[in-house]
């Protein structure tokens, strides 16, 4: 694929799409600290053979886009409840990064998926700029707010992610995200090893993880609260998707996002944790096209 670059002021952007450029236009957004190849190649190909145009692209602090540094470490939490300090940048900064991949499309106005940390920017650009925004799909997310999503996050998994340990090399930076996407799948289905040890490589050769990252791009997302309080006034159409077996978001949260945004649909994928795995890829691309006019097929409301 070739990767092209956006820029929104002094940050620039990488990107990369999929399908015919006259395909209905669709950005894809990733997750919290996580690079755009964790959108697996076969799920943009299979949203690409429905007819979208597809574009996915590094957020701000990750893989091949603009990083930044922290003086001392962020501490996401007290940004967000004392206001002591201002961080790093804002989740409207990551909002405008995604309307600035539109631009270098040449996209007025996009179908908007979002993953994990990528479903709260998705949402509040539908809210902020609801002429830009098509149709959502929010993928393994919640409520925001200060309190919106903490009451279903499963904090057990955090300990589990502190006990991966491995050598400061290279295999060992690969074998940590390895690990971590372990810890991320549905432990009901079998773990997809060879995808995962692709993806995190390649990962690692594009930019090796920084978990400052992680605190800088936490710290951003809790901000989202003021968005989250204005849900209500969303008119795209809205899918909620969550896995069943997500380690990390109960799978009620999905239903009780779902209640705060008019018209909203959401469905819970058996075997599914919080990445994609390959046995949703052509159920939940039917029902994104269906959602955009694209496919005869209907729209998936039931949780499973």
């Amino acid at each position: 694929m070739t990767i092209r670059t956006a820029h929104n002021g002094e940050v620039q952007l990488a990107y990369e799409t999929f399908g015919a450029p006259g395909g209905e236009p669709l950005l894809l957004i990733m997750g919290l600290d996580f690079q755009m190849v964790f959108w697996p190649d076969g799920f943009c190909r299979a949203l690409a053979d429905r007819g979208f145009h597809v574009a996915r692209y590094d957020n701000r602090d990750a893989g091949l886009s603009t990083h930044f540094t922290s003086p001392r470490p962020e501490n996401p939490f007290r940004v967000l409840f004392s206001g002591s300090r201002k961080p790093a940048y804002t989740a409207s900064d990551m909002v405008d990064d995604g309307l600035a991949v539109m631009d270098a499309l040449g996209w007025n106005s996009a179908h908007l998926c979002g993953v994990s940390l990528g479903t709260g920017l998705a949402l509040a650009t539908a809210v902020l700029h609801p002429q830009r925004v098509r149709t959502v799909t929010a993928v393994a997310g919640g409520p925001s707010g200060k309190l919106g999503l903490l009451r279903y996050v499963k904090f057990g998994v955090f300990g589990r992610f502190a006990r991966i340990k491995h050598p400061d090399t290279d295999e060992g930076a690969v074998q940590t995200l390895v690990d971590m996407i372990r810890l991320l799948s549905s432990p009901h289905h079998p773990f997809e090893e060879e995808w995962a040890r692709s993806v995190a490589r390649l990962s690692h050769a594009r930019s090796p993880r920084d978990p400052s990252t992680t605190q800088r791009q936490t710290a951003a997302g809790l901000n989202l609260g003021a968005t989250g309080r204005r849900l209500g006034e969303i008119t795209a159409p809205t899918l909620i998707v969550n896995g069943a077996d997500d380690p990390l978001i109960r799978a009620s949260a999905g239903a009780a996002l779902a209640r705060r945004i008019p018209g909203a649909r959401a469905v819970a994928y058996p075997r599914m944790g919080h990445v994609l795995p390959e046995h949703v890829w052509a159920a939940m691309a039917d029902t994104m096209a269906a959602q955009a006019g694209l496919a005869a097929g209907p729209v998936t409301t039931d949780t499973a």
